[in-house]
């Protein structure tokens, strides 16, 4: 399943937002910035650079793959967060389960926080 066009952060001012105010959580190929209670919630930004891979295909494919990962898990999304999703090179190299194992840690932890 898709993620909804709807729940997607697509405007620079939105991105950069999240990047203010945002909490911080990494892992060797994935870093995620967090944001809640606030306007922006319940949509996600996804970020694939040229350090992922010069390749416009490769990049495209890890943002197709976090975006389902992610459409896969948004029923158990709390829905005061908004979230942006940002591809360290390494990620390309990883399966389709390992990048929504690491989704769905970020997203744990964004539903525990207070």
């Amino acid at each position: 399943s898709l993620l909804p066009k709807k729940k997607r952060i697509t405007k620079k001012r939105e991105f950069d937002l999240v990047f203010k105010k945002g909490k911080t959580f990494k892992n060797d190929f994935l870093t995620f910035k967090l944001l809640k209670n606030h306007f922006l919630e319940g949509r996600f930004g996804f970020i694939v650079g040229k350090n992922v891979s010069k390749k416009g295909t490769v990049r495209n494919k890890v943002k197709r793959q976090l975006r389902h990962a992610l459409g896969q898990e948004i029923k158990n999304i709390k829905s005061n967060v908004a979230g942006v999703f940002i591809a360290q090179s390494g990620i390309e190299k990883k399966t389709f389960f390992e990048v929504k194992k690491a989704t769905i840690g970020f997203l744990d932890k964004a539903n525990s926080l207070k």
